[in-house]
Parts: structure tokens; C-alpha cells; sequence
């Protein structure tokens, strides 16, 4: 009974003792914290670097062995350790290769060794393919093929795949049912085609360490053909394996590994693979795949589970094959329960336990600071049972570190775990006297770490009193205590205590329990239209004491604030959203202690986006099938597709509606016009809008077929008296038209032509002669249908006879009725139009009025039962004449005798120029001009006026002499209304009538009224005298004469100065020049004529800017020129004194500078004579 309870208290109490946190001031053997993988690979161009990191009281010391015995780092030359570690450096510039081997790092201080893991370091190779020259691989079609690969090995292992080149493009072999990549690498053809000799393959690796991939020589693969049995045939076979071989094979796999399966098959046609395991079916579970077209098996982890015998069968129409592959899964040694670090107090008792497992079993061996347990001291207190090293009342002397080893033949497990045997006094670690802050209902924790040996007691209290243990209270191992649910009534202070037979100590913990965070509003999703605002709102509830901080996540990253998107306190505000703001908004409220988060989803509405993929399908004479892809819908159904068309070659871009279809389609038949260019576009609808416009299908032509539309607006107008135009509107592209014409009630036969024009002439007509027409479209695949049967008339002529017996009846003043008689059919040469009466105003009864002689005309259709019709508009009293045409549609014919009658009296027009008056302040005189029209003889006429105040019209009569009128004012500030109207005998005329200005001043404002009353009347001048306004011709002022007579004299001094600046541009007397001989003498120069071209040299070196100024005139010899020279006397005959031996000045002496000097005013009369 003793025997039992004995390991179940040992276990407790190892149980306690683990649980410690081992403070590194107290004084303990090593431990290795860090270390290099068991299976090391660097690169000897870098530094080698092998880590080896331990911790220990005091700190320990570190040495090397390779391959099991002592490495002497200090000596070599290319090796070091780093300081206070074990981590080695080796700078491997010479025979890196020595240096590849099983390294063991050893930590040790006064109180014992650690030994890491044997670490075997392996070199890094570059991975070189042998360049070699592969022959071509030469295989007859249908016969299996082999591809080697044979990458270099490792470490570690390459992966392979495989690439095929045809120029100039390579890309990766694609595995099907006939094609595969084995585990190996190879590449396996079941059976070659003719095809597969058109790219080259070539083998690919790549090497994880340092990611480089290596790429082996092409492989040139040529298929031969028996064309001459049937060419294009390949001989089929029964199916045989190509990997594995034979019949069975096995597989030994550890546990965790990947298990891969492989069957691949060759044969013709393509085997089929299948699978059964132990007999039965395979069940794919999810720790399986199954690959590469069934002919894989891929198990990423494999378990005992996974043991059993798997067939896999090859099937073709010629045979079936089977095999088998024994699978077995071993276990490398893995742990169960780890040794761990054990502190004792002096006769406490303890142990340390190495349980693993494995297949087979794994082995146990424990060792003391790297020594065998067997060889070390025995020591009486320690005992070894199994996986488990019991300690019973220890000591000083069981201080140590214990390597517990687990190992079979597929690897090991290696640990350390020290003894450390000592007194410590009580303490508690990590920071005291805390604050902690926590959550109403949350968990709360209350960190309590200490260390003491032999293991202290440990008790939680609230201020001191009682023991916190049960309900809602837990206290763990390593000293924290564990408040459930934690209420406002638990905020205090905590005490932890800790105590042993060394000592005693304590720490205070307070606790602040806060509100939770309550989100009251949560946000809500959405589905909102393009363009609105959008408000999601997120109410928050939080303890006051603790501020909250808000923060939106779209899509769970942080939403970026800006002008459109902003908060309102923790409400999340979008205006104007578009179709970037879809997503799931979260609402993130968090403080120190809590955070709380609500979700919700915008959904925004948009115009759908453009159907892509355009592709046409099933053409046909007239139709075509248009399918497309349908793009987002953006949250609102599509309703409807409009597709649109160009057919334009010369101007594209003119796209044109075709025809809407329901949303629900996505391919449709549109029906075409034949031998047509055609674009299509697709647009997509639903309620929000359309959708842009998707990209242009391709270019498509429909074929041809015979027309079947007629053309349209057929007819036949003559354009001259013997010809016909037959023109008709274009119906579609690449047509010919076939036109047919003949006389109208005749027997003639229908003639035809054909054109590619819309336009056909036919010549020789008669005039004016109807046709019978008709036209049909015709291209090369036959004819469209006839149009109707039209009529058209052949060219028009003019009109050989004129309208006879014109006269005229009913003359009013105004209005006067025509009659005339119709010409005959045949005269007119044509369809008659109309009648057109020509008239115009010869001259006024009035012999001294004046009159506009501009002709009129009007015409009168011929529909009325006699040819007679009224002219209106005419004026009273006046002399007309008249004559008559008639007129087909093209032409006028020749004018009837003129006639000549006269209009009688009307009433007259309003008198022209009324003009009101103030002449005197107290009174107001008004004048007026004859009626632009008398309309007949003027015998009076007749004035009213009253005033603006409404009195009573006054009635003022005067005879055709009198045209003004004064009336005195009662005040300065009364208006009048005045008008006036001429009289014949026939009665009043047309009033006029104005109304006198308002005046306020005496003087400036009569000049005013003057102005605005007569209206600035031409050649008037108006003047303020003694406050009266008078009107005054200026055309008869004394001022304005002289003022004409000062400018018209500064005019004529102007033109005499220019007309002397332009005469001596260039012409100057004959004088002697100096240094220059004179040209002999010609006959014509002795009749005084002569050359001035040397003076003018001479001019234009010495006057270069009065030459630019001027211009030389037409001739040189010009005696008007002449007058200009003072100096230069004449003959009583005309001809020059002195010609040539006058007294004369050097040209170079003259001043020509800024003006030239008139010598008299006579000469500069004689140079303009």
C-alpha cells in the first residue's frame, strides 16, 4: 500500500515544484535556450553559423565537439565563438568540405554540463546540370516514352518541372491523362503522338535554399510515322506499367511525412487508373488527394492509419494490369511527457520522467552532465526506474544536469532537465503593488510569481481578512488568482501571501471595475443609390471615467477621413457615395479595457457596367448571333440591353440605336441589311441609368443576297425642253439599278438601262412629254422587286404666245380688277403654272411729287372660272402701267401689250416733320411738312390738342397754305397733346400725333425741349436767347462759314506741301558737278533733253533719307519738274540759258536736311502749273 502512495505524492509534488519560476540570481546549472536544427545547411560562401545560447548561475562556459570528440575552436583558425556564447563562426575561405560534420554544443558551470542536439552541417552546392549534348530522342507513334531528369541532388531536395519550347514562346508541360511528371522527376508520355515532336522539353529545378532554378539541355523528341501502311495511324497496345514496375512494389514511410502514391501506365489508347486498398474501393478522406488525372495519391501527413496494401489497375480496350504497393509507417521517437528542470530543498524528494514513444519503441538512457548514469558515481538517494529518475531526500551532491536520451533507428529525442538542490527565502517576482483595471462580468487575473525552496505556501486575501478560495475564486499554481464574472462589489484591494520555513512575503493588488462598453446604436446596412448621403450610426454607452476612442474599419482596414467622408461624434457620415464605398463597415468603440465592435453592409446602387466579351456567331445572309458577357449590375437588376451599330466606312463613330433586348439575354440574332460592314456595341440598363457603352465588337461583313427593298421616291422631271431626269433614293450598298421607261399611251416596248447612279438622263425627248417609269435595285446576286409604275414628264419650254385683250375694270384708289384671255395648251410648252400681271407706278397726278418706279408683280393661278384676278396695294391719284405673262415651271413667255390707267383720289398719309416748339416761355409753337403721300390734291388741314390734364379738345382748321400753329401757356409746366392730318376732297388723312416735353428750367431745359421736340433735325442749330429756345438754320451762320473756310484753306496749304515734297524727290536743275565729266552730247539732248541719272547718284549719297522718303516719278526729263530751280532762267522759246555753264553749287553742298526751303511762292505755283 506504501509502495502506491509513495509516486502519487512524488508526482504532486513535482507537479508544485514545475510550476516555479526560476529567478537567474539564483544560483542554478545551465540550460540551453537556444540551438541550431539537427539537420544544418549553409552556404561556405557566407559565414557558417552554428547557434548555441544557454542561461545559468553563474553563467556558463561553452565548449565544442565534432563528430564525438573535442573540437579545439581557440586553435582554428578560420572558427570562433562569440562572447559569452556558444555560437559558433567558422569563415570557411579554405577546404570549406572539412568542416562538414555532426556538431554537439556543451554548457557548463560548477553545478553541471547541458549538451545540445547533435547538429550534422551540410554544405550548400551550387547546383550544376552537366552540359552534355543530348542526342535526339527518336521513338515510333503510340510506343510510351521516358524523359529523364536527374537534377543534382540536394541538399536540399530540388523540385522539378518540366517546359516545352516552341519558338519563339516556351511554356510549362500541361499533365493530362496521357502526359505526366513522376515523383522523380522523369517525364512519362503513355503513348507518343505526332504532335509531341514539335516543341523541345526541357527539365527544370529549383532549389528552395537559395530559390535558384537550374534548367538541363533541351531534349529533341522526333516521332516516326508507318505512312505507308495508313498514314496518320499510330498501332494501339495494352496497357504496362512504366512507374513503378512490375507487379508489387512497397513503400516505407515515418509518421508526419509525406506519403506519395504513383501508378503510371503506358499503353494505346491512354489507360485509365483506379484504385482499391485492402480490397476494397479507395475512400478519399480529407487527409487525401488524389492527383495528376488518378494517378497520384497524396497523403500531406501519413499516420498508422495509412498502413495497407494499395492496387492500382490500368485499363484500355486491349488489356487490364494491376499493382500492388505495400505501404508501412514507421514512427521516429516523439515525446510523451518531457523531462523538466526540478528544485529541491535538502531531503525533499523529487523526480524527473522521459516517457516517449515510437516505431519501434524507442530506447531510454539518461546521462549526469553528459556521462553515462551507468559509469557516473552512484549515488544511493538516486534511482533509475524505466523512463522515470527518481530522487529520494536530496542533497548538495544531486545537484546536476541530466540528459535524458529517447532514440530507435529512424532518429532521437535528446533533453536536459537540472536538479538544483538549495534553501531560498519566499519571494515574490514581477512588479508589486499594482493597479488593475477590468471589465464588470469579465475574467479577472491577479498575478502572484514567486520562487522559494522548499515550495511556499500561498494565500490570497481581500484587505487582509479571510481566504479567497471556491465560488468565483481560484488560485493556480503559479500563484494568480482567477476572479469569474467579476462585479462592482469585488473593486478592493487583494493581498497575496507566500511562506515557508525561510520567511514570509506579500504583495497588494487593487482592483477598478469599470462599466462595460454597450454599443446602444448599432449601425445598419444599406442599400442606397449612387450619388445620396449615407449616415451610419453607432451609439455608444462607457463608463465616464474612461475615455472611448471610435474608429471605422471598411473591409477591416481603418477608413480614411476627408472632406467626403467625416465623423459626427462616432457616427460615420458619406456624402455623394459611389461605388468605391461598398463594403462592411465596422465600428470599432474601444477603451484601455474594453473594445466593442458593430458591423453592417453598404450596398450602392450604380449603373450597370459595360457587357464585355463581345463575340459574333452564326452568320447568315441578313442575320447574325451577338453574345456577350453581362457585366456587374451593380445591386439593380438589368432590365434591358440596347444594342447600337456602325456601318458607316468613311465617317465611324456614328453609332446608331439597332434594337433593345430583355435583360435576361445575353445572345440574340440581329437581322442585317446583306453585303453590309458592321460594328455592334452592347449597352446595359436597368432603373439607375446605362451603363457606358462596351468596347466595339469585331468588324463583320454580311454576305450578299438579291435586294429587297424598292427604291423609294421614284420620278422624272425635265431639266431641259428635250430631256428627262429619272431619280430615285439609294436603298443599300453595292447596288446596281435597272431603270425602265416608255411613252404614256403609247405601243412602244419599255426601254431599260442600267446604272450604279441614283440619276438617269434620257435625251431626245419631245417637250413636255409624260412617261411611264419604273426602276429595280440589281446586284450580283440577282434582282429586287419593281417599283410601281410612275409618271413623269420630259423638259419644259418657254411659252411661245402671249396673253391677249388685257384690261382692267373697277379702278379704286387703291385696288383695281385685271382681265385678260388664256393662250392655248400647245403655246404654253409645258405645265401650266400661272398667270403674272407686271405693274408699276409710271408717275403722281401731282406733276411736282415724286415717285418710286420699282416694278411689282403678282400671279394668279390658273383655277379660277375667267381669267381675271384683283391688284392691291395701289396708291390714289398716280399713273400705273401693266403688262401680263403666262408661265410654265421652268420658264416666263413672252409679255402682252402694256396698258395704262390711272387711280383716283384717296385720303392723304400723316404730315411728315411735325415738330413742337417753345419759342417764348409763355407760349408753344408747332409746325409740320406736306404727307410723304398727298394721295390727291390737299385742301386743308386739321389740329386738335388738349392737355395732358384732360380739358377739353380744342379743334383748330387751316388751309392747305398754313403749316404751323402757336398757342399761348397758361403755365410753364403744362403738357400738350397735338395732332395733325391732311384733307382732299375725299376726306381727313392719317393723324400725327405728339406731345410736348416736360420743362422745369428756363434755359437749359428749352434747349432740351428744342432738341427732343424737333428730333435733331439736319443742319439745325438751337440757341438759348433771353429763355427762349430759337431753331436756326447753321448752313446761314456767319461762325460756321468761316469755320468751313479755315479748314478747307489748312486742306490746300496741306496738298502743296506734299505735292512740293513728292516733286523734289527726285528731279533737280542741271548744275555742275565737280570731279565728273559730262557724257557726250546727243542729238536729242541738243533739243533739251537731258540725262539727270548722275545727279540723282549723286543725290542718293548725300540725301539717303529723303530718298526713302520719296519716290522717283515716271519720267526724267518731265518739264513741270523743272519750275522747282530758282536758278535756271528761260529763253524767250521755252528753252533753257546756261545749260550747261550757269553758275551752279556742288550737290554736296546743298542742306537737305528735314525740310526743303521755298525759295518764292510764285515758283511753288509754277511747280504745280
Amino acid at each position: 500500500m506504501g509502495t502506491l502512495v509513495e509516486p502519487a505524492l512524488l508526482l504532486l509534488l513535482w507537479q508544485s515544484v514545475w510550476a516555479l519560476d526560476i529567478p537567474l540570481e539564483v544560483r542554478q546549472p545551465p540550460t540551453i535556450i537556444k540551438q541550431s536544427m539537427k539537420e544544418h545547411i549553409v552556404d561556405p560562401k557566407d559565414t557558417m553559423v552554428i547557434e548555441c545560447e544557454a542561461k545559468g548561475n553563474p553563467h556558463p562556459i561553452f565548449s565544442w565537439r565534432r563528430n564525438g570528440k573535442y573540437f579545439n575552436v581557440a586553435r582554428d583558425s578560420q572558427a570562433s565563438m562569440r562572447r559569452r556564447s556558444g555560437t559558433l563562426d567558422i569563415y570557411a575561405k579554405n577546404n570549406p568540405e572539412q568542416y562538414e560534420a555532426e556538431y554537439q554544443c556543451i554548457a557548463s558551470n560548477e553545478y553541471g554540463s547541458a549538451y545540445s542536439n547533435k547538429i550534422r552541417l551540410q554544405l550548400y552546392r551550387a547546383p550544376v546540370w552537366p552540359r552534355e549534348i543530348l542526342e535526339p530522342v527518336v521513338v515510333s507513334a503510340g510506343l510510351p516514352l521516358v524523359l529523364s531528369c536527374d537534377p543534382p541532388p540536394g541538399p536540399p531536395k530540388p523540385e522539378t518541372y518540366w517546359m516545352s519550347s516552341s519558338f519563339p514562346t516556351m511554356q510549362a508541360v500541361r499533365p493530362d491523362r496521357r502526359v505526366s511528371m513522376g515523383v522523380n522527376g522523369d517525364l512519362y508520355f503513355s503513348n507518343v503522338l505526332i504532335n509531341d515532336s514539335v516543341a523541345d522539353y526541357c527539365c527544370n529545378a529549383r532549389f528552395p535554399y537559395k530559390n535558384v532554378i537550374q534548367q538541363k539541355m533541351p531534349v529533341v523528341v522526333k516521332v516516326l510515322t508507318s505512312d505507308s501502311v495508313r498514314p496518320r495511324t499510330v498501332a494501339e497496345a495494352a496497357p504496362t506499367w512504366l512507374s513503378p514496375t512490375g507487379s508489387s512494389s512497397s513503400i516505407l514511410v515515418l509518421q508526419g511525412e509525406e506519403l506519395l502514391l504513383e501508378c503510371i501506365a503506358a499503353g494505346m489508347p491512354t489507360p485509365r487508373i483506379t484504385w482499391t486498398k485492402d480490397g476494397e474501393d479507395l475512400a478519399v478522406t480529407s487527409r487525401m488527394k488524389v492527383k495528376n488525372f488518378n494517378k497520384m495519391i497524396q497523403i500531406p501527413k501519413a499516420s498508422f492509419d495509412d498502413v495497407g496494401e494499395y492496387t492500382c489497375a490500368a485499363t484500355n480496350r486491349l488489356g487490364y494490369i494491376e499493382h500492388t504497393i505495400t505501404v508501412r509507417v514507421k514512427a521516429a521517437p516523439f515525446w510523451l511527457e518531457k523531462p523538466t528542470d526540478l528544485i529541491l530543498a535538502p531531503e525533499e524528494n523529487g523526480r524527473l520522467v522521459c516517457r516517449s514513444d515510437g516505431a519501434p519503441r524507442p530506447t531510454i538512457s539518461w546521462s549526469i552532465n553528459g556521462e553515462p548514469i551507468e559509469t557516473a558515481d552512484p549515488q544511493p538517494n538516486r534511482q533509475v526506474s524505466g523512463d522515470t529518475l527518481i530522487f529520494r531526500s536530496v542533497s548538495a551532491s544531486n545537484t546536476a544536469v541530466y540528459q535524458c536520451n529517447a532514440s530507435n533507428q529512424f532518429g532521437y529525442l535528446l533533453a536536459n532537465a537540472f536538479v538544483n538542490v538549495l534553501h531560498a527565502t519566499p519571494r515574490i517576482l514581477g512588479p508589486r503593488n499594482e493597479l488593475t483595471k477590468v471589465i464588470e462580468g469579465s475574467h479577472a487575473l491577479l498575478d502572484c510569481r514567486y520562487f522559494g525552496s522548499p515550495v511556499p505556501e500561498l494565500r490570497w486575501s481581500k484587505y487582509g481578512q479571510g481566504n479567497l478560495e471556491g465560488n468565483r475564486f481560484k488560485t493556480h499554481s503559479n500563484g494568480t488568482l482567477e476572479i469569474k464574472r467579476i462585479r462592482i462589489e469585488d473593486q478592493g484591494t487583494y493581498l497575496c501571501i507566500i511562506s515557508n520555513i525561510a520567511g514570509r512575503d506579500e504583495n497588494q493588488v487593487r482592483i477598478e471595475v469599470k462599466e462595460p462598453i454597450i454599443i446602444v446604436t448599432k449601425p445598419q446596412s444599406m442599400k442606397v443609390m449612387r450619388g445620396t448621403d449615407v449616415r451610419l450610426e453607432c451609439g455608444v454607452k462607457a463608463d465616464i471615467t474612461t475615455p472611448v476612442t471610435t474608429n471605422w474599419l471598411k473591409n477591416k482596414k481603418h477608413v480614411t477621413l476627408g472632406w467626403r467622408i467625416s465623423l459626427d461624434e462616432s457616427n460615420l457620415v458619406i456624402t455623394n457615395v459611389n461605388r468605391g464605398d461598398e463594403g462592411n463597415y465596422t465600428c470599432v468603440i474601444k477603451n484601455e479595457l474594453d473594445q466593442k465592435s458593430a458591423s453592417a453592409h453598404l450596398m450602392v446602387m450604380d449603373r450597370p457596367n459595360p457587357p464585355t466579351n463581345l463575340e459574333l456567331s452564326d452568320p447568315y445572309e441578313r442575320t447574325v448571333r451577338l453574345s456577350w458577357v453581362p457585366g456587374d449590375s451593380n445591386h439593380s437588376p438589368i432590365t434591358e440591353y440596347l444594342v447600337q451599330y456602325d456601318d458607316d466606312d468613311w465617317l465611324p463613330g456614328k453609332w446608331r440605336n439597332l434594337s433593345t433586348y430583355p435583360g435576361t439575354l445575353n445572345s440574340v440574332i440581329l437581322h442585317l441589311a446583306p453585303f453590309s460592314y458592321y460594328e455592334f456595341r452592347v449597352i446595359a440598363i436597368n432603373e439607375i441609368g446605362a451603363s457606358r457603352p462596351s468596347r466595339p465588337s469585331t468588324r463583320f461583313q454580311t454576305s450578299g443576297a438579291p435586294p429587297d427593298v424598292i427604291p423609294k421616291n421614284l420620278k422624272g422631271v425635265g431639266t431641259w425642253r428635250n430631256n428627262m431626269e429619272i431619280s430615285w433614293e439609294w436603298n443599300g450598298p453595292k447596288l446596281k439599278y435597272l431603270v425602265w421607261w416608255r411613252r404614256r399611251d403609247s405601243r412602244e416596248e419599255w426601254k431599260n438601262a442600267t446604272t450604279k447612279w441614283l440619276k438617269y438622263y434620257i435625251y431626245d425627248a419631245d417637250t413636255f412629254t409624260p412617261y411611264e417609269l419604273k426602276v429595280q435595285a440589281v446586284n450580283d446576286f440577282g434582282m429586287g422587286p419593281e417599283s410601281p409604275v410612275v409618271i413623269g414628264y420630259s423638259g419644259e419650254d418657254r411659252p411661245i404666245a402671249a396673253p391677249l385683250n388685257l384690261r382692267v375694270s373697277d379702278i379704286e384708289s387703291t385696288q383695281v380688277t385685271v382681265h385678260w384671255d388664256t393662250v392655248t395648251r400647245g403655246s404654253i410648252m409645258g405645265e401650266l403654272k400661272e398667270y403674272k400681271v407686271y405693274y408699276w407706278r409710271d408717275s403722281s397726278q401731282l406733276r411736282w411729287h415724286w415717285v418710286n418706279r420699282a416694278m411689282k408683280s403678282k400671279s394668279f393661278p390658273d383655277d379660277v372660272p375667267e381669267p381675271s384676278g384683283t391688284v392691291t396695294n395701289l396708291i390714289p391719284y398716280s399713273n400705273y402701267k401693266m403688262y401680263i405673262v403666262v408661265a410654265n415651271n421652268r420658264y416666263e413667255g413672252p409679255p402682252s401689250n402694256s396698258i395704262h390707267f390711272s387711280t383716283p383720289e384717296g385720303v392723304p398719309s400723316a404730315p411728315t416733320s411735325f415738330r413742337i416748339q417753345q419759342r417764348h416761355l409763355d407760349s408753344i409753337y408747332v409746325d409740320w411738312d406736306l404727307p410723304a403721300e398727298p394721295n390727291g390734291i390737299i385742301t386743308g388741314y386739321s389740329l386738335k390738342y388738349q392737355t395732358g390734364t384732360g380739358e377739353e379738345l380744342r379743334v383748330e382748321e387751316f388751309p392747305p397754305n398754313t403749316t404751323s400753329f402757336s398757342i399761348r401757356r397758361y403755365d410753364r409746366y403744362t403738357r400738350y397733346r397735338f395732332s395733325v392730318a391732311a384733307r382732299t376732297r375725299l376726306g381727313l388723312g392719317e393723324w400725327h400725333t405728339e406731345e410736348s416735353p416736360h420743362y422745369t428750367t428756363e434755359s437749359n431745359l428749352l434747349l432740351s425741349l428744342c432738341i427732343n421736340t424737333i428730333g435733331l433735325v439736319e443742319n439745325k442749330h438751337f440757341e438759348v436767347l433771353n429763355g427762349c429756345c430759337l431753331c436756326v438754320d447753321i448752313t446761314t451762320q456767319g461762325w460756321f462759314i468761316g469755320i468751313m473756310c479755315a479748314v478747307a484753306l489748312i486742306v490746300l496749304i496741306l496738298l502743296i506741301v506734299c505735292f512740293i515734297k513728292r516733286s523734289r524727290g527726285g528731279k533737280y536743275p542741271v548744275r555742275e558737278k565737280k570731279d565728273i565729266s559730262l557724257e557726250p552730247v546727243d542729238d536729242k539732248d541738243q533739243e533739251g533733253s537731258f540725262d539727270y541719272r548722275e545727279e540723282e547718284r549723286g543725290l542718293q549719297r548725300g540725301q539717303p533719307s529723303i530718298e526713302a522718303m520719296m519716290k522717283r516719278s515716271d519720267s526724267d526729263d518731265s518739264l513741270v519738274e523743272y519750275g522747282e530751280g530758282g536758278e535756271i532762267p528761260f529763253n524767250e522759246d521755252g528753252s533753257f540759258i546756261g545749260q550747261y555753264t550757269g553758275t551752279r553749287r556742288d550737290v554736296r553742298e546743298l542742306d537737305f536736311g528735314g525740310s526743303l526751303e521755298l525759295h518764292s511762292p510764285m515758283n511753288t505755283i509754277y511747280s504745280l502749273a
